[in-house]
């Protein structure tokens, strides 16, 4: 996916304003299994996905624990970096090799104060990820894993195709002796 149409997915910005965030960036190619992001470290990058996959986790009760995927489109931040230049509770890891284009904070921040355009658009992906986040959670706490599962081929079915089964599952937050079941059930 194009830095355009990945820029423009939250809200389109006017070319002068597009082209100024586009300077700002470069491309970086990356293997799979590269941690993007490292938990207990301050992250200040901004990467978005032009190729790949990424999912995030975190340890509970030493146990990996997968809590947001990203592919084409979506953007990886820390927000703990981010917003409070602090050390995040997250680590990012490719799960193919990847195509990212990285924006550094600092400059994103600069661009926020002299482009409104550009200061509008933080604000609108900022309101987007909140939402996404809010019915990540309704979804967990509501829904049975079977639910989670069938919501999961609805909306996004790559993604049994591109994630090991064990990253599903862990998502779904379900085992992934769990999941097989349903997976059968399903069939």
């Amino acid at each position: 996916m194009e830095l355009e149409q990945i820029l423009s997915l939250r809200y389109p910005l006017p070319e002068e304003s597009l082209d100024k965030l586009h300077r700002c960036m470069s491309e970086i190619t990356l293997p799979k299994g590269f941690h993007i992001l490292e938990i207990n470290k301050v992250e200040k990058d901004i990467f978005f996905i032009k190729q790949g996959i990424v999912r995030a986790f975190t340890y509970v009760d030493g146990k990996e624990i997968t809590f947001w995927i990203g592919k084409e489109g979506a953007t990886i931040v820390s927000m703990k970096g981010y917003v409070n230049d602090e050390a995040g509770y997250e680590t990012m890891e490719l799960m193919e090799d990847s195509v990212l284009y990285v924006l550094k904070r600092k400059k994103l921040q600069e661009l926020f104060l002299e482009d409104l355009h550009i200061a509008n658009w933080g604000r609108r992906y900022a309101e987007m990820e909140l939402l996404e986040t809010v019915q990540r959670l309704i979804s967990m706490l509501s829904a049975i894993a079977s639910e989670r599962y069938r919501q999961l081929v609805e909306m996004d079915p790559e993604l049994l195709q591109r994630l090991p089964l064990g990253s599903i599952a862990s998502y779904l937050g379900i085992t992934q002796t769990s999941l097989s079941r349903i997976r059968s059930r399903m069939k």
